[in-house]
């Protein structure tokens, strides 16, 4: 099977415009949910490149599945952060020890989800960052990020123009 690419968002639904007030007349096509993984063995503090996502793109979530565990010492923590080092999502913590096998519990701060709601007018590069308060012992992981692909002014419906 092969690969196809599509450039811009993608609306789907059955009703393109309102044209009344009642199911089946009220438009409602929505846009489309996509992901990028990485897998990655982040095993020291040095960020290494895990995503790039389209500008106007709304984050939902990270999913991180560790497939081998991060035994550091103590508060071992995976950080997904962007570029310039401002953090989307934490696993892990100050107490953590270790992160064990298995889906983890991915916590996000108010500051966080503004972020996410709307990545910016140009592409956002997303880094993954792991330390520990003592020995490192680096693991292994799949993160994946899902995410609406919306146009790079963060618009979700086109205008009556572009229809």
């Amino acid at each position: 099977m092969g690969f196809a690419s599509h450039l811009g968002p993608w609306l789907l639904g059955t009703n393109k415009y309102t044209t009344g007030t009642t199911a089946g007349t009220i438009q409602n096509m929505g846009a489309t949910v996509v992901a990028q993984t990485d897998n990655t063995t982040v095993a020291d503090t040095t960020a290494t490149f895990a995503f790039c996502i389209p500008a106007g793109a709304q984050i939902l979530e990270f999913v991180v599945d560790i497939t081998t565990a991060y035994a550091g010492t103590t508060g071992n923590t995976i950080t997904i952060q962007t570029a310039a080092g401002d953090s989307l999502a934490t696993v892990g913590g100050a107490t953590t020890t270790p992160l064990a096998v298995g889906r983890a519990t991915v916590a996000y701060t108010g500051a966080q989800v503004g972020t996410m709601l709307n990545v910016g007018s140009t592409d956002l590069i997303v880094n993954v960052i792991y330390a520990c308060a003592g020995t490192a012992s680096g693991g292994a992981a799949t993160i994946t990020c899902l995410y609406v692909v919306k146009g790079s002014n963060g618009v979700m419906y086109p205008t009556g123009t572009q229809n």
